[in-house]
C-alpha cells in the first residue's frame, strides 16, 4: 500500500531534551482512504461472524452471570499482567472468597480493573449517565488507579505533563505522545470519532479507536489497560455484543512484539491496513477461543451436576452450593456459611459432599483454614493466565 501521513510532529522539551511529539490526524484514515477490499474485507467478515457466534454462545450458557464473572476476571488478570503485575487468577479468586486479609498490591490492581469495568458498564446501561466518552473513561481510570501503583499520577485526570513510551529517556523513546496543551483539542476530536460511524463496520472502528487512544496516551499511567477496556466497552456500546465477552489481552500477550510493531507502523507509515489485519485476526481468534471455552465450561458444569445428583444422600445445601460455584469457584467453609445463609456444620457437610463427588478439591493440605477449589472449572478457565509476563513498565 502507499504510505499515508497519519499525523504531524511538534517539537517539545521533555526532561531537558528536545523531542518530536506525535499528533495523530483525525480518524478515519485518509489520503488514501482506508481500503477494506480483498483479504482485509474477508477478515472483517470472519471477525463479525466469530463475534455473532460468541454472542449466541453467551446467551446459551446455563449460567450467564457465572460465565461473565469468569471472563471478566480472566481479562482483569491478563490485562494487568501486561502491565507487570504477577497476580494469578487463583490469587484473585482466593481473595474474593474471603475479606479476612488485605489483598496484595498485585491483587488489588486486578480488583481495581474489575471495579473499573463493572462501573463503566453500569454507566453505559444507565440512560441518565454520560455515553461512552472521555468523562466515562476518566471515571474508569480513577477506579483503576485508586490506591495502587500510579495512584500518585492523577487518577481520573488527563495528564498535565509530557510522557513518553519505551526507552530510559525521552530522546530514546519508542513514541512521544502529544504535549499536554494539545490534548484538549485532540481528545475532543477523538471523542467525536467514537460517535461517528465513519461509514465503517463497528469492529473496524474499534481497532482504529484503540490505536488512536494509545497514540494520544492521555494519562500518566494506566493507558494500556484503559485502551484495552475501550475495545470491550465500545463493542457493547455499539451493540455488537450484548455482553462483554471479547477480551484481546491474551492475543496481545501472545503476539506482543507484533502488537508494538503494528502500532509503530501506523504512526510511521500510515499502515492502518496492516494493523487492522492483525487486530481482526485477534478478534476472530479470541472470539473462537471464547466460544470453545463457553462450551467446555458448560459441559463441565453439566457433567459435575449429574455426578453430584447421582451421589447417595446428596443434600439440598450441597446442590445449592454447586449452583453457586461458577461465580465462586474458590470457597472456604466460612464463605459457604455466608453464601447459603446456613450454620457452619451444614456448610461443612455441603463442602464435604462436593469433595466426595469429585467437584471440589482441597488446596491447602491443612486441617484448619482450608480452601476448596472447583478444580475442573478453573483448569479450563485459567488457560493462558499463568504466562508470567513481565515487562518494564513504560512511563
Amino acid at each position: 500500500m502507499s504510505t499515508r501521513t497519519t499525523g504531524t510532529y511538534e517539537t517539545t522539551i521533555v526532561a531537558g531534551e528536545s523531542v518530536n511529539a506525535f499528533l495523530p490526524a483525525p480518524l478515519p484514515p485518509s489520503d488514501p482512504p482506508l481500503s477494506l477490499a480483498g483479504p482485509l474485507g474477508e477478515a472483517v467478515h470472519q471477525a463479525e461472524r466469530a463475534l455473532a457466534k460468541l454472542d449466541v454462545a453467551g446467551a446459551l450458557v446455563p449460567s450467564l452471570d457465572g460465565f461473565l464473572y469468569a471472563f471478566v476476571r480472566k481479562e482483569a488478570v491478563l490485562s494487568s499482567q501486561i502491565e507487570g503485575t504477577q497476580a494469578s487468577l487463583v490469587d484473585l479468586l482466593s481473595f474474593e472468597a474471603t475479606t479476612d486479609e488485605a489483598p496484595s498490591d498485585d491483587v488489588e490492581e486486578v480488583c481495581n480493573y474489575v471495579e473499573a469495568l463493572t462501573w463503566a458498564r453500569a454507566q453505559l446501561a444507565d440512560p441518565a449517565a454520560p455515553p461512552l466518552s472521555m468523562r466515562l473513561l476518566n471515571g474508569a481510570h480513577a477506579r483503576l488507579m485508586a490506591g495502587v501503583r500510579g495512584a500518585d499520577k492523577h487518577p481520573g485526570e488527563v495528564r498535565r505533563s509530557q510522557n513518553w513510551i519505551g526507552g530510559p529517556r525521552p530522546s530514546l523513546a519508542a513514541h512521544v505522545p502529544p504535549p499536554p496543551n494539545r490534548l484538549p483539542e485532540l481528545l475532543g476530536t477523538f471523542e467525536r470519532s467514537v460517535h461517528d460511524d465513519m461509514g465503517l463496520p463497528a469492529i473496524v472502528r474499534a481497532g482504529l479507536l484503540h490505536v488512536q487512544f494509545e497514540s494520544l496516551h492521555p494519562y500518566l499511567d494506566g493507558n494500556g489497560r484503559v485502551g484495552r477496556l475501550l475495545i470491550a466497552l465500545f463493542l457493547e456500546h455499539e451493540r455488537v455484543l450484548t455482553q462483554p465477552l471479547l477480551y484481546l489481552s491474551v492475543y496481545f500477550m501472545r503476539h506482543r512484539q507484533e502488537y508494538y510493531r503494528r502500532l509503530n507502523l501506523v504512526r510511521l507509515d500510515g499502515d492502518w491496513e496492516g494493523w487492522l489485519a492483525y487486530f481482526l485476526d485477534g478478534v476472530t481468534t479470541t472470539a473462537e477461543e471464547a466460544v470453545a471455552t463457553a462450551r467446555d465450561l458448560s459441559t463441565t458444569v453439566a457433567e459435575d451436576r449429574a455426578r453430584l445428583l447421582a451421589a447417595e444422600d446428596v443434600s439440598v445445601a450441597a446442590v445449592r452450593l454447586f449452583e453457586l460455584l461458577p461465580k465462586h469457584p474458590v470457597v472456604t467453609v466460612s464463605t459457604v456459611v455466608r453464601l447459603l445463609g446456613v450454620a457452619k456444620p451444614t456448610a461443612g457437610r455441603a463442602v464435604d459432599a462436593l469433595v466426595d463427588a469429585g467437584v471440589l478439591v482441597e488446596t491447602t493440605g491443612k486441617k484448619r483454614d482450608r480452601w476448596f477449589a472447583y478444580e475442573r472449572y478453573l483448569e479450563r478457565l485459567r488457560v493462558d493466565t499463568d504466562l508470567g509476563v513481565r515487562r518494564e513498565r513504560q512511563t
